[in-house]
C-alpha cells in the first residue's frame, strides 16, 4: 500500500468518526436490533409439536445421531444406561450444572457414575442439556455459561443430550428466539457461544470418505423427555 493511499484511507475514516461524534454506537445498534424483523419461516417448520417431534427424530438420524424419547426425567438414567452398554462404553458421566441435568436421578442407577464439571480429555461421556432443538434439521441449540461448559459438547469422545420435548421449535429463527427471550434480564444479550450441533462430529475431506468424530465427538446421544419439566 502506498503512502498516498494510507493516508487517504485515514482521512476517510476520520470524516466518519467526526460525522458520528455524539452519537453512541451502543444505541444505535440496540434499536436496529429491536426494530429488526424475523426472518422467513420455512414451511416444514410451522407444524405442532407432535409432529415437530417426529421431524427432529428423522432429521437427527439422518445425520447419524442416536435418538431415544421417554415419558420421564426419571427415566433418562436408565436409556442412557442402555446406550452405553449397547455400544461398550464406559458409564462414566461428566455432568453439566445445568439445574435440568441436576434434577436427573443418576445415583438410582447403579450402572451409572456421575460427577459434575467441565468436559476433559478423559471422559468418555459429556452430558449437557439445551437451550433449544430445532425439528428442520435435527439440530442442538446449546448456550456457553456456567451452567453449560463448552467443553463438554466438543471434548469427550460421546455427547450425551437430555432436551424437553417443550424445548422443541420448528425452525432456526424461532431458535433464536428462545435464546433472546431467555437472556432478556442477563448482563449480555448473548453468551459468549452458541453452538449449533448437528449430528456427531465429522468429515469427508479425505478421498470424500465419511470419517465420524473427526474434530469432537464420535457419537451423540439425544434423549427427548415428554414431562413438562420447566413446571415440575
Amino acid at each position: 500500500m502506498s503512502r498516498v493511499s494510507r493516508q487517504a484511507i485515514l482521512v476517510d475514516i476520520r470524516r466518519a468518526c467526526t460525522q458520528r461524534r455524539g452519537k453512541s454506537g451502543l444505541a444505535e445498534v440496540e434499536a436496529r436490533l429491536a426494530a429488526r424483523a424475523p426472518g422467513p419461516i420455512p414451511a416444514r417448520g410451522r407444524i405442532e409439536r407432535e409432529r415437530q417431534a417426529a421431524l427432529f427424530i428423522s432429521e437427527a438420524e439422518r445425520v447419524q445421531a442416536d435418538v431415544a424419547r421417554v415419558k420421564r426425567l426419571a427415566d433418562v438414567p436408565e436409556a442412557v444406561a442402555k446406550y452405553l452398554a449397547r455400544h461398550n462404553i464406559e458409564p462414566s458421566l461428566k455432568c453439566a450444572p445445568d439445574p435440568l441435568v441436576r434434577s436427573i436421578p443418576w445415583s438410582k442407577h447403579s450402572a451409572l457414575s456421575a460427577t459434575e464439571g467441565k468436559g476433559e480429555r478423559d471422559d468418555p461421556v459429556g452430558v449437557t442439556g439445551a437451550v433449544a432443538a430445532v425439528a428442520e434439521t435435527g439440530t442442538l441449540v446449546l448456550a456457553s455459561g456456567p451452567e453449560s461448559p463448552t467443553t463438554l459438547a466438543l471434548v469427550p469422545p460421546v455427547h450425551v443430550a437430555v432436551v424437553p420435548v417443550r424445548r422443541l421449535v420448528g425452525t432456526y429463527e424461532e431458535a433464536w428466539g428462545v435464546l433472546r427471550a431467555k437472556r432478556a434480564n442477563a448482563e449480555f444479550a448473548m453468551p459468549r457461544a452458541v453452538n449449533w450441533i448437528t449430528g456427531p462430529s465429522r468429515t469427508a475431506d479425505i478421498e470424500q470418505t465419511l470419517l465420524l468424530g473427526a474434530h469432537g465427538p464420535q457419537r451423540l446421544f439425544i434423549v427427548l423427555v415428554d414431562e413438562d419439566v420447566e413446571k415440575a
